[in-house]
Order: structure tokens, then sequence, then C-alpha cells
């Protein structure tokens, strides 16, 4: 199917068209596609743009991860056909940061397919593919990882996660970082630093942020973050914008230049004609 560019929702067929095909390669599964819809509806609300309070979560998210000492991107069959490259300019950007595949949709065909995709986006040994340790009480195939990668991490950049490993990887003593939409979801309340924004633009705005931050690399000196402010931050974001919307929408539609208000016929004592 052809996209025109001056469809007012290019950037979003787009999307759904890459998903879509990376489902019938088998990158995707059906329940990721549901997974997108949700969060693109959370795009909406939020303005589909990066909002104040994500860019102070993605500036502290860089110096955390300048000061991680083993610093892990997870990375699912979404995020390998959304975003390969934004996570491959992260990984340059940030030495030593680590690249794990992690799937709860787990099949060695799906394994393949993410670490095809991270290899052709520059990502050159990503881990996870032969997994060597297992997160405890945590029954999905998410809790398949490797020893060496974020089995050992003290930092966890999880995009597009499930709640169950966020809190799982708490647990174990490890530094979340979030990065999803629904500021009401349980990945985003239960993580360390919450980043509520779109995948693409949270990847880039990271990749710049680790370069300009000054943190020495592998300090454990972590900047405090406040979680509650931030996602309320998101859910005033989200207030604000559909009471402007609900504000329009009440407001009476202006008439067409030109054209007179038409006024009912009166009688001959000044009443109008209208049938009771």
């Amino acid at each position: 199917m052809r996209l025109s560019r001056r469809h007012p929702r290019y950037a979003s067929l787009r999307v759904r068209a890459t998903l879509a095909a990376a489902s019938r390669r088998g990158l995707v599964v059906p329940e990721g596609l549901i997974a997108h819809g949700r969060g693109e509806a959370f795009d909406y609300l939020l303005g589909e743009r990066t909002t104040p309070g994500a860019r102070r979560a993605e500036r502290t998210a860089a110096q955390w991860l300048r000061a991680a000492r083993h610093p892990v991107v997870s990375v699912n069959g979404n995020v390998a056909a959304l975003a390969a490259r934004g996570i491959a300019r992260l990984a340059a950007a940030r030495p030593g940061l680590e690249v794990e595949v992690n799937l709860f949709h787990r099949s060695p065909a799906r394994v393949r397919a993410v670490a095809t995709a991270l290899r052709g986006a520059g990502v050159l040994r990503p881990k996870g593919l032969r997994p060597t340790a297992r997160i405890p009480r945590l029954p999905s195939d998410r809790a398949l990882v490797d020893r060496d990668g974020i089995y050992r991490a003290d930092l966890c950049v999880v995009p597009l996660e499930d709640g169950d490993r966020t809190e799982a990887l708490r647990a174990l003593g490890k530094r979340v970082i979030s990065i999803d939409l629904n500021p009401l979801s349980r990945t985003s309340r239960q993580a360390d630093l919450p980043i509520v924004d779109e995948l693409t633009r949270a990847l880039d705005a990271l990749a710049a942020g680790v370069v300009r931050d000054r943190t020495p690399l592998g300090s454990g000196r972590f900047a405090p973050v406040d979680r509650a402010a931030l996602l309320a931050a998101a859910l005033a974001t989200i207030d604000r914008n559909l009471t402007r919307r609900a504000a329009r929408a009440r407001a009476p539609t202006p008439r067409p230049p030109g054209r007179a208000a038409r006024r009912p016929a009166r009688g001959r004592r000044g009443r109008s004609r209208r049938t009771p």
C-alpha cells in the first residue's frame, strides 16, 4: 500500500505499516500490535510531542546511564521493529551499554528476528540469545536473561515493558528506567524513573543527553528523581489537553463570512410565525 506524505496522519500510518510488515515476518506478535495501539492513544492525549515533564525525565535518565556501572537496555519485538537504529545510536553514545533481547512471547525464530534487526542497525553483539540465568519469581519467558547482561546490571532501560518484570528487576536491587506512553501503567508506576514519551523521541533524547552530560562513566552517582511528580506532570498534561478540547467543542460554530443570520418571519403584531 502506498502512503501519501500529504495525509494528515502520514507518520502514524507509516509506523502502523512498519509494524504490520514486521508482524508478517514474525518479528512482532499480534499482542504487540494491540499494545502499540494503546500507546498511540495516549500519545494523542499527550499532544503527540515530548512534554516538559518527559524532557526532565530524559535528562535525568541520560545522567543515570552515564553513572551506571553496568547499564543494559532490554529489547522486545516492537522495539526492534520501530527503533533498532535508535537503540544502536544510544549504545554508540554510551560506551559499555549492553543491548539484550528479552521477549514475553519467546521462540527461537523471534529471537533470531530481533537479533537480526539489531545487527542490521549496528548493534554488533546483542545479548540474550542463549539465556544463562533466570529472574526469580517471574513465571513468564521474560525471566530468561543473560548472566552477563540484565542479570548483573545495576541499571536496566525497559522500553515498552510489562509491569511484572519491572517489579521483579527492582526486587533484585536494580534501578529501572521505563519508556511508556501510559502514565497509569504498572510499568510506569513501578519504574524508578518513568519516561512518559514515544519510543523514538525518547531514545533520540537519551542519546543526545548522554553525549551532553558530564557525569563520569560508572561513577555510581545517580541524580535524585521524584517519580510521583513525573507521573503527575504527564497526567496534568492530559487533563489540560482534554479540557481545551472540551472547551473548543462547546464553543459556538462561527458562521461563514458574508452570510447574514436568517431571521424568522414576523406576523402582523411582530410575533414570529412559528409552529407551536
